[in-house]
């Protein structure tokens, strides 16, 4: 028999960071309880409003099946002394819940870490219980579990939580489930929305709890609430006349703020339109959570739509909304217009004010690098002069804006802002574009910005950022990342990838390595303390870009051949990332013949296999006379051949040469070795066709490493 598992704990209001992140560890607390209470089980549910948490179990198991298992102990050695069993092996009797004369010893084989030898066995046996005696403890247990970044006490109690908890539901199919937790113990009875229903309810069982909870006024399904939420929001947008902004995060916000969404239209003073629109979006998501109104991504309406968690008196709920966002709008033309009396190269010095670290200096310090940086490379990559003198000009006003009022107050708006104050100084649109552009990609798959200009600027940003941190011992560890620097790695990346701007880098033969080694002497001309040398911070910074390659290169071909990429030998001084070009085009190469199914890939395995063993006996040296066996002509052309086309792997048409080969080699010497003993100990030539072959090996592998295909 099957039952569905209900448990709902009612909390005093949670913010809705609080229930976004208890929902998401739900899951895998639930999972993990059940298993070890042997409790089959179907699909995890999880559901949660500001007011409850709680979840669903489909199909679990009614009672625990019996257990009956040989377990593994200490060695005999370990268990038994002069025939007298030690405290291991009544420690052992004790957690197998046996006597010690119960226990045997038998001859077991080697298994993982468990050496061959003979070990002390003992046989675990119980009787499986019914779930609902068993259960309370570990829904307890699943509770007190719950992640939170701020829990609080309250009452008498020790237990934290991150609200106080109101109520406890926990059925099993129609029968009430014991759990006490936080003070509370559990029953069949629930609450509706706090407003709109708030008198107490009993649920027959289980499987009615979210039909129940809809009747009074609660959309306890995440998923459902949301999408009700953005219908009314986009009905109240239509009616306004226009459609309603989106921002993802605006919405996981609103939707974890209500019990029920109920929609709020509220206006301000058209004027206001004046301001950009970047900034009354800021004003109405940052302080308020409101969605604005447009006619277009750049044309907003004066009209906002609150979701609100109550139907009740909209007309006086609207009248308090125009208030407060009156209020925050004109604040807002306040800084704007103060704003834009400042000079920009006033906001530039301003910034010596801000500390970027301390040990790197200030913010001022660091466009001074990025300038220099900038300046440097603009003139290498080949820009042409306008370009050059606008992206120098980017460069040194790219974080002005930190320093303005506006952005001290709406941290979203750097960059936004900056553009609007370069553009009203009368800045040539490239320069103030890129101020706001070089802050992009945001994100690992953000869009890039669209001029060299921009790019530029955004490359020497994080390129000094790396190089700085790295140089400093700021390398990120585990969850903790202060400075973005995997983001800002990927971002170099991409920049080195996807746009006209890397594929100058790589025509200039511009490694990832010389731009670490500009940068890390700008900061060491600047007199900056730091804990590494210039090579220990390149050969660092290239090691966490490759990591981060190895994402990217997955993303546009396969987890395995990103590896197999990887997995090859790197030119002297190099790393897969130094060009990163390159190591996207043997990506491409070998993703499409493994997508065709091509056969000599699987040869290709095979092979690699072979000539890895080889390479250990012999080292590499090509031998181009050898022919003492009749295979070995077909050796020597296929070894040369790849040697040929792997020197560089510089271009695509290289690359696609070098593939070739490859190919051939795989499909010739799979066929050499099924014919011909290359490891002949009669034959006094055996040792230079093995230094041929481990040479073949080393050329295939500044392809890939083949292997890693599976």
């Amino acid at each position: 028999m099957a039952s569905s598992l209900l448990l709902e704990i009612g909390v005093e209001e949670l913010p809705s960071s609080f229930v976004d992140a208890a929902l998401a560890a739900l899951p895998a607390l639930v999972r993990t309880e059940l298993e070890a209470l042997r409790l089959g089980h179907g699909s995890i549910h999880v559901l949660g409003t500001p007011r409850r948490l709680a979840f669903q179990v489909k199909d679990l198991q009614d009672r625990q099946p019996d257990l009956d298992e040989e377990v593994i102990g200490p060695p005999e050695s370990a268990a038994f002394k002069d025939g007298k069993p030690t405290k291991a092996a009544e420690a052992f009797a004790a957690k197998c819940g046996i006597p010690v004369e119960a226990l045997v010893v038998v001859a077991k084989e080697a298994a993982g870490k468990q050496k061959a030898g003979r070990y002390v066995v003992g046989r675990r046996q119980e009787r499986g219980l019914p779930a609902g005696e068993i259960l309370g403890a570990a829904l307890a247990r699943i509770a007190a579990a719950i992640p939170f970044r701020k829990s609080m006490r309250w009452g008498q109690g020790n237990v934290a939580f991150g609200r106080p908890v109101q109520w406890l539901v926990a059925l099993l199919g129609d029968a009430v489930v014991d759990v006490t937790f936080a003070g509370a113990r559990s029953g069949r009875t629930s609450r509706g929305h706090r407003f709109l229903a708030p008198e107490p309810f009993e649920l027959p069982t289980s499987d009615v709890y979210v039909e129940s909870l809809r009747k009074r006024h609660v959309i306890v399904e995440r998923k459902e609430r949301e999408e009700l939420m953005m219908g009314r929001v986009a009905d109240a947008a239509r009616a306004a006349g226009g459609t309603h902004d989106r921002a993802d995060l605006l919405v996981i916000e609103n939707a974890s703020l209500v019990e029920e969404p109920f929609v709020v239209s509220g206006s301000f003073d058209p004027k206001f339109l004046e301001l950009p629109p970047s900034v009354i979006r800021a004003v109405a998501r940052g302080h308020q959570r409101y969605f604005c109104v447009e006619k277009s991504p750049t044309e907003l309406l004066s009209t906002y739509i609150a979701v609100v968690n109550t139907a009740n008196k909209p007309d006086v709920i609207a009248k308090g909304m125009n208030r407060v966002m009156t209020s925050r709008l004109a604040d807002a033309r306040f800084f704007y217009e103060e704003d834009r009396k400042a000079t920009l190269e006033s906001r530039v010095e301003k910034l010596g004010g801000i500390v970027f670290h301390n040990r790197l200096g200030t913010v001022r310090e660091k466009v001074a690098r990025i300038e220099a940086l900038t300046a440097h490379l603009a003139s290498a990559f080949g820009l042409d002069a306008a370009e050059q003198k606008d992206a120098v000009e980017a460069a040194h006003l790219c974080k002005f804006d930190l320093a303005s009022l506006m952005v001290g107050e709406f941290p979203e708006l750097q960059g936004d802002m900056g553009r609007a104050y370069a553009e009203h100084a009368g800045r040539p649109t490239r320069v103030a574009n890129a101020v706001r552009d070089h802050y992009m990609p945001v994100g690992a798959d953000g869009a890039l910005a669209d001029t060299n200009v921009a790019n530029l600027v955004a490359l020497t940003d994080r390129i000094d950022t790396l190089a700085g941190c790295f140089a400093v011992g700021l390398k990120p560890t585990g969850s903790a990342d202060p400075f973005s620097l995997r983001r800002n790695c990927i971002a170099i990346l991409r920049i080195l990838l996807e746009t006209p701007l890397g594929e100058l880098a790589e025509a200039k033969n511009t490694s990832l390595q010389d731009l670490l080694r500009l940068s890390f002497r700008e900061l060491a001309r600047k007199g900056k303390p730091l804990d590494l040398s210039e090579d220990e911070t390149v050969a660092n910074v290239s090691a966490f870009a490759e990591e981060r390659l190895r994402g990217l290169l997955g993303s546009k071909s396969s987890s395995a051949v990103a590896d197999c990429v990887l997995g090859a030998t790197a030119p002297e001084g190099t790393t897969h990332a130094s060009f990163p070009r390159r190591a996207l085009a043997r990506a491409e190469a070998i993703f499409g013949a493994v997508q065709a199914g091509e056969s000599w890939i699987e040869k290709a395995k095979t092979v690699g296999k072979r000539l890895a063993g080889i390479s250990k006996e012999a080292k590499p040296h090509l031998h181009p006379g050898l022919d003492a066996k009749p295979d070995d002509a077909i050796i020597v052309k296929v070894v040369q051949e790849i040697a040929t086309y792997t020197e560089s792997l510089a271009t695509k048409d290289v690359v696609s040469r070098a593939l070739a080969a490859a190919e051939e080699l795989a499909r010739e010497l799979d066929g050499v070795f099924t014919r011909t003993l290359v490891n002949d100990p009669a034959d006094p030539k055996t040792q230079e066709r093995l230094e041929v072959l481990s040479y073949g090996a080393s050329r295939m592998l500044r392809l890939g490493d083949f292997s890693k295909l599976g």
